[in-house]
């Protein structure tokens, strides 16, 4: 039997990049989009494409909206794609003869981004490896952000990467570190994480030295300079957060 392959996709007003995700993965078996209530075009665009579109409130976690997603997909194989992610005919081709593989059970993936133009080849984002398609029976996700799927079972990279083009603007990307670092020190709070109060400085600090220096972000130009800045803001933020509610709503250190 062929497998069946479902792709899942997560969406809030993203009608300025779905297009393009859509129809990079319009061979899959089923396209699923889950989404969190958009007020543009974006349901419009994905009923264009004749996915499957659920309504459902992403509620600051993208582990249970996955879940769900799981949960619906018809596929034997589910694949999870980022409504600001684009797959290449040479991953199309790879993951079609990948999924009639029987002894293993999930993929990796290597994720190229692009950033105003530019390849980075270089800091953490040049190093990313994603475990985005597995069986769909295989484990659930964890962790409302910065997800995790947790599968069992034997799972391999897959060569050819997928495409991110993240954060159209710098003003965006502000946008999206100042929430996503809200939803991540929450959820290290109700897990009662504590971390010395110099970590608010000195973690940032290292993160930046790290990616613009030691994993040579320097040699992707001034995108890379970018990208390891605000991934060292997004560091200072989480820590800065989680400081602030252990205060106002909890034990103080």
């Amino acid at each position: 039997m062929v497998a069946m392959i479902t792709a899942v996709v997560l969406t809030h007003n993203n009608e300025t990049t779905l297009k393009r995700t859509l129809t990079s993965i319009r061979w899959c078996d089923e396209l699923l989009v889950i989404d969190d209530f958009s007020t543009d075009k974006t349901v419009a665009i994905a009923k264009q494409y004749k996915a499957n579109v659920i309504p459902r409130h992403v509620g600051a976690d993208f582990a249970a909206q996955r879940n769900f997603g799981l949960k619906k997909a018809r596929g034997d194989w589910v694949f999870f794609v980022d409504s600001d992610e684009v797959v290449s005919g040479g991953l199309k081709n790879e993951i079609l003869e990948a999924v009639d593989n029987p002894n293993v059970v999930g993929y990796y993936l290597s994720r190229v981004d692009y950033l105003y133009g530019r390849r980075l080849l270089h800091g953490e984002t040049g190093s990313v490896r994603l475990l985005r398609l597995a069986k769909r029976d295989a484990g659930q996700w964890q962790q409302p952000v910065h997800e995790v799927w947790g599968v069992d079972g034997p799972k391999v990279v897959l060569r050819e990467p997928i495409f991110h083009y993240p954060h159209p603007n710098v003003a965006q990307f502000l946008t999206d570190i100042n929430w996503y670092s809200t939803v991540y020190a929450t959820y290290l709070f109700s897990q009662k994480k504590k971390e010395p109060q110099w970590f608010i400085v000195i973690y940032p600090v290292a993160k930046f030295i790290i990616n613009y220096v030691v994993k040579l972000g320097f040699l992707d130009g001034m995108p890379g300079m970018i990208v390891a800045m605000m991934m060292s803001f997004h560091s200072f933020l989480v820590r800065a957060k989680l400081r602030m509610l252990w205060q106002t709503r909890g034990d103080s250190t």
